[in-house]
């Protein structure tokens, strides 16, 4: 295996959001990259190894890691050799799961400097019964030493985020609390789906679920290495886009420009791509057709492609194979779909 890039990867990442900001910054978007109007699809792939692709990270110009929100296990992937994993990490020890249901529903991922940040979706199960588990979130190194990556946890793993946002009375009219009490599809229940560094720094955390008045929900973290160290979450001010009625499916940030994936709260097939320059700026739809054949939940950014190229994930947990959910396959005869998205 070949690992290109990164070195240029490093510091194209950290020079895009490891700069120090005030803490009641409004995560505008600085040095600002054109983005494109449009895109169409290329390259549409298969990686077998799972069915639910979730958050994702790149770690060199050819490799990224992806998360499952069925299992606690973070895999490698080349993303120029569709594949199994190149190598797998085991994180049930770590996250510290426990009971029948030990999945944290790992959904989102964001990447600053060489650490990557990974949030479960807080939620209930499908039937609405409670499960702990999935409020973890928590942090990795990427190590890279010739061609060896490793992705080494931080910390320990944070479990009071919902009761940080529970807490802020910033929050209060979202009406989180109530949110938590129902399973994630459905009408203003609580999910979370997107997870994107800022330019300065810090984390924004979206929701797929609830959207009130209509906006879609994010939440500024602004001490995520404080966090998995075991300091309480500081919250910045909640910010709302109108996103045609959408929630956040996933995000990430390039260039003075964020790149979301938005979706329904729900099990629909209404995916929109758009950019948002941060602030008050209105987000912005990206034309993009054929979004809607896949399940698109992770957006990859690879700093030398910019916005010239973007990977998307599908999570084809529940894409029916031979009249069978990918998901109940055989794990022989798992895989996720991913293609990219090019001007």
């Amino acid at each position: 295996m070949r690992l290109l890039g990164v070195i240029p990867l490093l510091l194209a990442l950290c020079a895009s959001s490891c700069r120090a900001g005030p803490a009641n910054a409004k995560f505008a978007a600085t040095n600002a990259v054109a983005v494109p109007t449009r895109y169409k699809l290329a390259r549409p792939e298969r990686y077998p190894g799972m069915c639910d692709a979730s958050g994702a990270v790149p770690i060199t110009s050819n490799v990224f890691a992806v998360a499952s929100d069925e299992d606690n296990v973070l895999r490698l992937y080349q993303s120029d050799h569709p594949s199994h994993p190149i190598r797998e990490f085991d994180f049930n020890s770590f996250l510290e799961v426990h009971g029948k249901s030990p999945e944290a529903d790992l959904e989102a991922a964001a990447r600053i400097g060489n650490r990557a940040f990974w949030i479960g979706s807080h939620g209930r199960n499908k039937n609405g019964r409670e499960r702990q588990n999935r409020d973890r979130f928590f942090a990795t190194d990427i190590r890279i030493n010739g061609d060896d990556i490793d992705l080494v946890p931080v910390g320990q793993p944070y479990e009071r985020l919902l009761d940080d946002f529970l807490e802020d009375p910033r929050l209060a009219r979202f009406h989180l609390g109530e949110a938590s009490n129902y399973a994630p599809k459905e009408w203003d229940a609580l999910n979370i789906e997107g997870l994107s560094a800022t330019p300065d720094g810090h984390l924004l955390v979206g929701f797929r679920n609830p959207i009130p008045e209509g906006r879609a929900l994010l939440v500024p973290l602004l001490n995520p290495n404080e966090i998995v160290q075991g300091k309480r979450a500081r919250l910045g001010d909640p910010v709302q886009l109108d996103l045609g009625g959408l929630g956040i499916r996933d995000m990430a940030y390039y260039g003075g420009s964020y790149i979301i994936i938005a979706g329904p709260y729900d099990g629909g097939r209404d995916f929109r791509l758009y950019h948002w320059s941060g602030g008050e700026a209105a987000p912005e739809t990206i034309k993009t057709k054929h979004l809607n054949d896949y399940h698109p939940e992770a957006v990859l950014i690879y700093p030398e492609k910019g916005l010239l190229e973007l990977q998307v994930l599908s999570d084809d947990g529940t894409r029916l194979i031979d009249g069978i959910p990918c998901k109940d396959k055989p794990p022989e005869a798992q895989g996720f779909r991913s293609f990219w998205l090019v001007q």
